[in-house]
């Protein structure tokens, strides 16, 4: 991960980026990218990624992502295609808070950082929400703790 700064400053800040780290089903990844690629939004919008598909992400923890994420200070959220991403059911990515706890109080944090899964529509969602600050990443943890399957699946499902 030693060239992490510069495959971040090659990528477009206004992308979602998701990072590959299960490299044990290429037919499972083919689908999880299909799903990424899909119009989101009643199909009017477009998805907008920046995929980091390289082996040497295989098998990172969150935590290990987190910090080498951490270096880009306009990044708020990173989407990880995991093992749980590549099992059959329903597909779903882990969606991770760059938001450090010792950046902010236990209450902020608790309210607006850790993980969770979401859908792939999820994804776009939740980043061009992100983006133009018109929900936290807290209420969409909020949609996905409340989800019967624990899983963000859209606000307008």
């Amino acid at each position: 991960m030693s060239d992490c700064m510069e495959w971040l400053a090659g990528r477009d800040r206004d992308a979602a980026l998701i990072i590959r780290t299960d490299y044990s089903d290429e037919q499972a990844w083919a689908t999880v990218k299909a799903e990424l690629m899909r119009p989101w939004g009643d199909g009017d919008f477009e998805p907008y990624v920046h995929i980091a598909d390289d082996p040497k992400w295989a098998g990172c923890t969150s935590a290990q992502i987190l910090s080498a994420v951490s270096v880009d200070e306009e990044l708020s959220v990173v989407f990880l295609a995991d093992r749980d991403s590549m099992g059959d059911g329903l597909i779903t990515l882990l969606a991770v808070a760059v938001l450090a706890r010792e950046e902010c109080s236990d209450e902020d944090f608790e309210a607006d950082g850790g993980e969770f899964r979401t859908v792939p529509a999820g994804v776009h969602e939740m980043h061009a929400n992100l983006m133009i600050a018109n929900l936290s990443f807290g209420d969409f943890k909020e949609a996905a703790v409340e989800d019967s399957q624990g899983t963000f699946q859209g606000f307008a499902i």
